[in-house]
């Protein structure tokens, strides 16, 4: 939680180059993306345009306002900011921030609006206008997604938990592999998209898992393992069928042997989450398959997934990620906070 919460000087640098960069992307408004002509002659496109009002809720992290106003900015929404009560004066210091700089550059200071209460009624209160706001993008655990889910009367982007996958493949380079793995877990563990089950082809288990114990050891991370593995590792726990869909946010990782990529792929698709999983090999037909094959927003080759992220993919910054197929999918930049309209050009033309 204090890790979320801080707020030091490079993290406040982080912030600020966040916002440069969204604002160094091209703009998304007016942007055509295709034309085509009919029989008829009639010439059609479709062409990017604001949502509208965006409502963003989040917990904890107070980088969250900066990057939401900048990205709804850049993609001609207004934004209303509701933070958790843990960051409540931090988030009101970087909006008021926000509203100065809109003031300055000309633009209505109601662009961005920080609600100035912590009370659950008002936040009752927003998700009931429907009417006046077009998209809801809660951003936080899972209890709160899911009261929002249930309470708001405008369209929700869902997110409810990060159950990400990092499966090693027969044909895997093991050092990469380890590297990968130890990244993936213990670079920054209360994340959505850090690792939080680890899936190891049986054939390369005996050398594998000795190296990855070790490294994973030396960062504090616990190892709860099925029993194949432990039979290599017998210092790793003993993971119950619980830990197979555990969102651990900790310096814990669940992890589990398998035959082949049918396996591995099976058990992504009745645990995981559909937020972010990768793959560690050699064989480019094994990671064709499992980019193929594996339906989550974000699919990694040879990469940690701690790269599914906004800034990292190119987007500037994210406003969130989404794990529903509607409208957006994955990570969400500007270009996501756009919808599309058709136009058409005719000369007389006349349905018959």
């Amino acid at each position: 939680m204090i890790d979320r919460l801080r707020l030091d000087g490079p993290r406040v640098g982080a912030m600020a180059a966040a916002v440069r960069d969204v604002a160094a992307l091209p703009d998304p408004v007016g942007r055509v993306e295709g034309t085509w002509r009919r029989p008829s002659g009639l010439e059609v496109g479709r062409m990017r345009i604001p949502l509208g009002v965006v409502l963003m809720i989040y917990e904890s992290r107070p980088n969250v306002t900066a990057d939401a106003a900048a990205l709804c900015l850049k993609a001609g929404n207004a934004v209303i900011l509701r933070g958790g009560s843990e960051a409540f004066r931090s988030n009101t210091a970087i909006g008021e921030a926000i509203v100065g700089a809109c003031e300055a550059a000309g633009l209505p200071p109601a662009s961005v609006q920080v609600v100035p209460t912590t009370d659950r009624g008002a936040l009752l209160e927003l998700l009931r206008r429907g009417d006046e706001i077009d998209l809801c993008i809660p951003r936080g655990g899972e209890s709160l997604i899911r009261f929002v889910a249930e309470n708001a009367r405008m369209p929700v982007v869902k997110h409810y938990k990060g159950v990400c996958h990092v499966y090693v493949d027969r044909a895997a380079d093991l050092a990469m592999a380890v590297d990968i793995c130890e990244n993936a877990k213990a670079q920054r563990p209360g994340t959505c998209n850090a690792v939080e089950t680890i899936l190891v082809h049986e054939a390369v288990a005996a050398e594998f898992l000795p190296r990855l114990a070790a490294r994973l050891a030396e960062a504090g991370v616990e190892v709860r393992a099925d029993g194949a593995a432990r039979l290599i590792v017998p210092s790793f726990a003993a993971a119950t069928e619980d830990d197979w869909s555990a969102e651990y946010l900790d310096f814990i990782v669940a992890l589990r042997l398998v035959p082949d990529l049918s396996a591995a792929l099976a058990h992504i698709d009745r645990y995981g989450s559909s937020h972010t999983e990768s793959i560690v090999t050699r064989d480019l037909g094994a990671a064709r398959r499992f980019v193929g094959e594996c339906l989550s927003s974000t699919v990694m080759v040879n990469a940690s997934t701690r790269l599914a992220d906004g800034g990292e993919l190119g987007l500037g910054a994210e406003i969130g990620i989404s794990t529903s197929r509607v409208h957006a999918y994955g990570p969400m930049g500007a270009l996501e906070l756009t919808t599309t309209k058709f136009f058409v050009f005719g000369e007389g033309h006349l349905r018959s």
